[in-house]
């Protein structure tokens, strides 16, 4: 699986961004569909992450209520669309996808980027004050 993210830029506070992340080589049901941004100097953040069988989503505390993660099974192709952005939201955003997740797992366990396969190259995010 090759994944390509897109959708970065810069947009002022209080603004929205959709990020999208296309996925080559097909993404099937036992399939995870990860968010994570990075700051220089700091470790990688768990943002999101969606189930690619059904639409069970679980987020980051700091990105609930203004995040949204959704995926287009058809195209292979997950979405980040982020609203109601801040300055502190500036980061690189990366998708990541883990193959192999059974249906009743909990997504909570799934938060950490040791937990997942294939990366995206990633996309810049900057919210201006």
């Amino acid at each position: 699986v090759q994944l390509q993210a897109s959708g970065g830029g810069l947009v002022q506070a209080g603004g929205s961004l959709r990020l999208s992340c296309a996925a080559s080589g097909g993404i099937f049901s036992g399939y995870l569909m990860a968010w994570f941004r990075q700051t220089p100097g700091k470790e990688r953040e768990f943002v999101g992450v969606i189930r690619w069988s059904g639409e069970n989503t679980y987020y980051a505390d700091s990105v609930k209520g203004r995040f949204t993660i959704s995926k287009d099974n058809a195209n292979n192709t997950g979405y980040l669309q982020m609203n109601s952005l801040k300055p502190e939201d500036t980061a690189v955003y990366h998708c990541a996808v883990r193959w192999g997740v059974a249906t009743t797992s909990v997504l909570s366990m799934y938060s950490q980027p040791g937990r997942y396969t294939y990366w995206g190259q990633g996309t810049q995010v900057t919210v201006s004050s």
